[in-house]
């Protein structure tokens, strides 16, 4: 049959894409090696590139077996609302006014601790930065987060091991971090209303347990990090002639604050970004150069997991519906580095008469496992275009990040199961 043929190639040309995103720092190395097609090799290792790459591939196959029409046909009825959404949140939120007030409020904090500043602002970075996503949306606490910590902790000459560890817990906090409400975490946001969970729901039931492995994980990672960081936190404070007003401060948290409001509403918050780039041209004096390359990427990269992952509920969902809930929780923690966390509860909440232990066991999963691959959740991509310069070849590998995830994910699948 056309439609489970086209099914089939879908899971082929997904399951091509993953390993594809483990070769992604092999093809870093060959554009060194071959000088001649640098260029080829360096885009093929973009790991942002890879999923937007095959999900042309997949509509192009579509195309031709089913017919063009066919083909565009399933490519336009695909919700784009989380790629565009993820690329507005970081390029508002890595604005030079947002950072300047998250970075004031970090220093704040470490001169509080009676620990070094630098471990201080680390371990901020990694802790309460992932804790405010659950206001913020995980999007905007990853881009800050990662822009927070790349000067201090992601530099060439920290050790691969070390930054592959912090790494891992910078994804799975974020991951864990936006389960203190019900809008945050991608995952939990596509099954809340259907189960009926709020705000007060999940704060109860996962988010003080996400807090406690939260606050492991980051003390776990700044241990490690303790003899690499230096005396020195962030830039220092800006001069008055530097500062940002505080009017134009107020008016950035606000564009932050209605667009995470609006984000179930692509035409409204794509309104309100038209008008933000407005104000950063109108006071440019007062931005950084706006991170427009990289947002981009990371909605390709998710705009194309929506395309391939659109595919794959056929194999899926009987995996997920016939797990118990005991199985089930680990199951899906697993499958969450196969596919989005996201599209893996969507699946779940399709399930009829699901258990509530189940739920808990399908979320506590998806999310805890949230850290393990790039594709896992959402922000994932935003953390690896900001973060990679640091590392050797200018490139994460897959197998990196899974080593550096394995530790903390073991602690946040030990919070979920246990308290």
């Amino acid at each position: 049959m056309p439609h489970l043929s086209i099914e089939v190639i879908a899971a082929v040309l997904f399951a091509v894409a993953l390993l594809h995103t483990f070769a992604a720092k092999l093809f870093e190395r060959l554009s060194h090696r071959y000088p001649g097609h640098a260029g080829l090799f360096h885009l093929l290792g973009e790991v942002e590139v890879v999923f937007g790459f095959w999900a042309i591939v997949l509509v192009l196959v579509m195309a031709l077996v089913s017919g063009g029409d066919k083909a565009l046909a399933y490519a336009e009825s695909r919700q784009y609302t989380e790629p565009l959404f993820v690329f507005v949140v970081m390029v508002i939120a890595a604005s030079k006014p947002i950072l300047q007030v998250v970075a004031a409020a970090v220093n704040g904090a470490a001169r509080l601790v009676p620990i070094r500043t630098s471990l201080a602002t680390a371990w901020l970075g990694l802790a309460a930065v992932p804790l405010i996503g659950s206001a913020i949306t995980e999007p905007a606490a990853m881009t800050i987060a990662a822009l927070m910590l790349a000067p201090q902790v992601f530099r060439p000459d920290v050790p691969e091991r070390v930054k592959g560890l912090a790494l891992g817990v910078l994804f799975v906090n974020v991951s864990i971090g936006g389960t203190l409400t019900s809008f945050a975490a991608p995952p939990v946001l596509m099954v809340a209303a259907t189960w009926n969970w709020d705000s007060a729901f999940m704060l109860a039931t996962f988010g003080w347990k996400a807090a406690i492995a939260v606050v492991v994980n980051a003390t776990i990672a700044v241990y490690f990090l303790r003899k690499h960081l230096g005396q020195q936190s962030l830039p220092p404070q800006p001069t008055v002639a530097d500062a940002v007003p505080t009017i134009l401060v107020l008016v950035h948290l606000g564009f932050l604050a209605a667009v995470v409001a609006l984000a179930h509403h692509p035409v409204a918050f794509l309104g309100l970004f038209l008008m933000f780039m407005g104000v950063t041209q109108a006071y440019e004096r007062f931005q950084n150069p706006p991170i427009i390359k990289e947002a981009l990427l990371v909605a390709f990269f998710l705009a194309g997991l929506v395309v391939l992952g659109g595919m794959q509920q056929w194999w899926l969902q009987p995996i997920v519906s016939g797990m118990s809930p005991q199985v089930l929780f680990l199951g899906a923690t697993v499958l969450t580095g196969f596919t989005d966390n996201a599209a893996l509860t969507y699946l779940g909440s399709l399930i009829v008469g699901i258990s509530e232990e189940a739920k808990y066991s399908l979320v506590a999963g998806a999310v805890a496992g949230g850290g393990l691959t790039v594709i896992a959740n959402a922000p994932n991509p935003a953390g690896v275009a900001l973060l990679k310069r640091g590392f050797a070849d200018e490139s994460i590998g897959a197998s990196e990040l899974l080593l550096g995830a394995l530790l903390p994910t073991l602690v946040a699948m030990a919070a979920f199961a246990m308290l």
